[in-house]
């Protein structure tokens, strides 16, 4: 399998190693220290020598981070991760509701001065501009430092050295010649003669390479610096690159992971930074050897995210796989659902029927299969501690997906264990009509994620509930599953342009009984033109990607509009056409009453 049900941390790891920190903290003279979840890449997902945060806090989710101070310490984490925080940490942390507390206030409420350490490769130019400013006028100082925590972590994992290995072009759609030649003009056009690449799906999209350095994620560690001819220095360990040195080809030059500061110091400038995922160590080598810095963004980010025709097909084509596979397990769970099955039982059921397509590479995160309660907790993963079985009258949070090599997939289907109850069909039905609207939504170009969002929203609110995470995520082509810089939520400012992968998962979430997500991924295009519609006016709207179908059980039909209901009939009439002859004959029954007309 590609994933484990061991426990990576427990709460009682917590106090001890936070006071060591703290020994720490008085050996070095600082007040304070930050433990960011992040690596000196800033991508997402980290390897194991980089779960800092989780060594020292318990706390395993993706994103947060935490502060100690001498006598108290907080863990800042967002809406998806704090009932996740409250049952993985001491009660020596803070579970701090972030972003609604920002971490200046925190500081400010719980010290009148002192000095605050932070590990310089871990923590972005925007990151420390921000708190700077945040803390202008107080007492509170930020300084450099070693990394206090990798001071006291006497067993840290070494660093990931898996080989990378090419993306082909019939899967990428365009040669990185071309790409780097593209961006090279975009990095002119900006007034700068380089920019600095450190997030590593740009560095593998920029490439045509993938590699394995972080766990469900087909990525290779490493620097670039992409010139505006369009040559570039690739700095990283070379033993990882051996066996694409030919495809890496002409115009890229590897360097070694030493090389890097001396490369950039020897720049001509002005350097292009993305102020939001470039450390402040590389920020500070290029100032202290006198060159310009313009701040801009990360060069491959549109790019990427703008899928091309090869990578749309190749979308497509893994989720036709994978929405044949999904459906035969569905089927399967139908069958074995009330006979005492585990959370353990559904991810090892769901991840052999992937992988009996041949053609699975990794599963796209670890899957989240969450019975009765646990459903409420939003990025759960289950362990052979937590594992529960499956009740009949509960709900099952199932969210989960595949790396293909021609497409990432991510899909979330809310099953019913027996019959559930009218409050959970009514949250489910609310839920279901949120993401119908923004699955037949037409929209202006221009429009950004944040703009759009709260549509999905809005069933919900009028029933006064709502769910704590954003509505959507970009995907990457075989890369992360959590791609910018678009996203449909609050946050995302960057406009929706047609190829662009984003997924629609509104929920709900009901702490200690149950929680309701539903997830497609949606690929932006552009809309027909509209007989009655401003002809100068471009809009844009969603098609959806998988078929997977949609369970009716939880229905309430009569809570549906009669538009909802043509557009929950229309996608399962396309799921039963799309399905049927790439399902087991065992699947077949099934599917056709799963996609049944309401």
């Amino acid at each position: 399998m590609f994933q484990s049900f061991d426990a990576s941390s427990s709460p009682e790891q917590g106090p001890p190693r936070l006071a060591r920190l703290r020994a720490e903290l008085e050996r070095v003279g600082v007040d304070g220290f930050l433990v960011p979840r992040a690596d000196v890449h800033q991508g997402e997902y980290v390897a194991p020598r980089d779960e800092r945060l989780s060594w020292l806090t318990g706390f395993t989710g993706s994103a947060g981070f935490c502060v100690a101070l001498k006598d108290r310490a907080g863990l800042f984490v967002d809406g998806r991760y704090r009932v996740q925080g409250r049952q993985q940490c001491a009660e020596d942390f803070t579970i701090v509701h972030w972003p609604e507390v920002g971490l200046a206030s925190w500081l400010k409420e719980n010290m009148s001065a002192g000095k605050i350490a932070f590990d310089p490769w871990l923590h972005t130019v925007g990151q420390i501009d921000q708190l700077q400013a945040d803390l202008a006028g107080t007492d509170i100082t930020l300084t450099p430092s070693p990394n206090l925590v990798d001071e006291i972590w006497a067993d840290q994992p070494g660093k990931p050295n898996a080989k990378a290995f090419a993306q082909p072009i019939e899967y990428a759609g365009e040669s990185s010649v071309d790409k780097r030649a593209r961006l090279g003009k975009s990095i002119a056009e900006k007034g700068a003669r380089s920019a600095v690449i450190t997030l590593p799906d740009s560095l593998c999209w920029l490439l045509n390479i993938r590699g394995e350095d972080i766990a469900h994620n087909p990525v290779v560690h490493g620097f670039v610096i992409l010139h505006a001819d369009g040559t570039c220095d690739l700095i990283a360990n070379p033993e990882k690159f051996t066996e694409v040195v030919d495809h890496l080809g002409e115009g890229v030059t590897l360097r070694p992971e030493e090389d890097l500061l001396p490369a950039l110091q020897s720049l001509a400038g002005p350097v292009l930074l993305e102020k939001n995922s470039v450390p402040t160590a590389i920020a500070a080598a290029l100032t202290s050897a006198n060159i310009p810095v313009i701040f801009g963004a990360d060069p491959c980010a549109l790019p990427k995210a703008c899928k091309n025709a090869a990578e749309i097909a190749g979308a497509e084509a893994a989720h036709l796989r994978d929405g044949a596979a999904v459906a035969n397990f569905l089927a399967w769970f139908d069958e074995n659902a009330t006979k005492g099955i585990t959370e353990i039982d559904v991810v090892t059921e769901l991840e052999a029927r992937r992988g009996a397509t041949n053609m699975l590479r990794d599963v796209s995160f670890d899957t989240i299969a969450g019975a009765g309660s646990n459903g409420a907790v939003i990025h759960y993963r289950v362990t052979h501690e937590t594992n529960r079985t499956l009740n009949p009258g509960e709900l099952l949070v199932l969210d989960s997906g595949g790396q293909y090599q021609d497409g990432t997939t991510d899909i979330t289907r809310t099953l019913a264990i027996g019959d559930a109850g009218d409050e959970e069909k009514r949250a489910f039905t609310l839920v279901l009509k949120g993401m119908i609207a923004i699955s037949e939504l037409r929209f202006p170009k221009g429009y950004a994620g944040r703009d759009i969002q709260s549509i999905a929203r809005v069933p919900l609110w009028s029933a006064g509930l709502d769910f704590d995470h954003g509505l959507g995520h970009g995907v990457g082509s075989y890369l992360s599953v959590h791609e910018g810089p678009q996203s449909l939520s609050t946050k995302g400012h960057v406009a929706l342009e047609p190829g662009m992968i984003v997924s629609n998962e509104p929920g709900y979430y009901k702490e200690g009984a149950y929680g309701i997500r539903i997830e497609n991924l949606l690929v932006v295009q552009e809309a027909e033109a509209l007989e009655d519609g401003d002809t100068h006016r471009q809009m844009l709207c969603f098609k959806t990607l998988p078929y997977v179908p949609i369970d009716l059980s939880l229905v309430n039909a009569d809570m549906l509009s009669s538009s909802e209901r043509d557009w929950l009939n229309t996608y399962h009439d396309a799921c039963y056409r799309t399905l049927i002859p790439l399902v087991e004959a065992s699947t077949k029954d099934w599917l056709r009453k799963a996609t049944a007309r309401i």
